[in-house]
């Protein structure tokens, strides 16, 4: 009976990876790619509001038009930071890349603030939903309340689309600070979580909304400790091509939601 004995040459015999590419990355791809789905029918949904309705509202004035092309102006910052990471880690200089991902996390942590800013003056102002609690001398007779009561389609895929991708900016930093700082990043995430949940006001959607943080330090710790590592080249190209996917989606949400929704005079 003859012998079954691995080749000397087993290596070669293995089919070789998708496009010659590593698993992480086609894995990252594939998540991009139903991610896109997502976006994609948020952006449709919103679209189809625009065009079908004939009094879709157009609510938006020079200052929500300044303040989302500086939010602009932070991804556009942070994709090219994100590119220098990417080259300082393939270049194997640990002490470059750190540094320009913590200036992309910087971007993105000021995209958020503004962001979260916008959102708590347009709610002030009325722009608001059905589930969000009542603000404390919130206006009810601005153009924003009347957008809302007549037009609700325009708050809900709004709030809808802009914070599914404010969402994924904020998962963008966490994932981030992990790739750069790994188990020193839970600490900040904890104490980002509390100052978030104590400063920010009850009323605010986003005091419920600073558990994301705490959810993510939880996971992220079990992460590191199922699997500890230190993360290479590799996993920087890996994150960066989540965050220009982030930043790609801005470049449509905000033409579309903001330019094409301003308020001529």
């Amino acid at each position: 009976m003859a012998e079954a004995a691995m080749p000397h040459n087993a290596a070669a015999i293995y089919e070789p990876s998708l496009f010659g590419t590593y698993s992480k990355k086609i894995g990252m791809w594939l998540f991009l790619l139903s991610d896109s789905l997502t976006f994609g029918a948020l952006l449709y949904a919103y679209s189809y509001g625009r065009i079908s309705i004939p009094n879709w509202p157009t609510p938006f004035h020079s200052e929500s038009i300044m303040n989302a092309t500086i939010m602009t102006a932070f991804l556009l910052t942070s994709s090219l930071t994100m590119v220098l990471a990417v080259r300082a880690a393939a270049l194997g200089n640990d002490g470059a890349r750190r540094l320009y991902l913590l200036a992309t996390m910087a971007c993105g942590i000021g995209f958020i603030i503004l962001h979260g800013r916008e959102w708590t003056h347009l709610i002030a102002e009325g722009l608001t939903l059905p589930i969000f609690p009542a603000v404390p001398g919130q206006a009810s007779a601005s153009e924003y309340a009347g957008v809302s009561k007549t037009v609700p389609q325009f708050a809900a895929t709004f709030f809808t689309l802009t914070g599914m991708h404010m969402l994924h900016v904020t998962l963008g930093v966490v994932y981030l600070g992990i790739v750069a700082l790994r188990k020193n990043f839970i600490p900040i995430l904890l104490a980002s979580w509390l100052l978030a949940y104590f400063a920010i006001p009850a009323y605010s959607p986003f005091h419920y909304a600073s558990h994301v943080l705490l959810i993510a330090a939880i996971v992220c710790s079990i992460i590191l400790w199922l699997k500890p590592k230190i993360y290479d080249a590799a996993d920087v190209e890996v994150a960066g091509l989540y965050w220009h996917f982030v930043d790609l989606v801005w470049m449509f949400i905000f033409p579309l939601v903001y330019l094409m929704s301003t308020k001529i005079v």
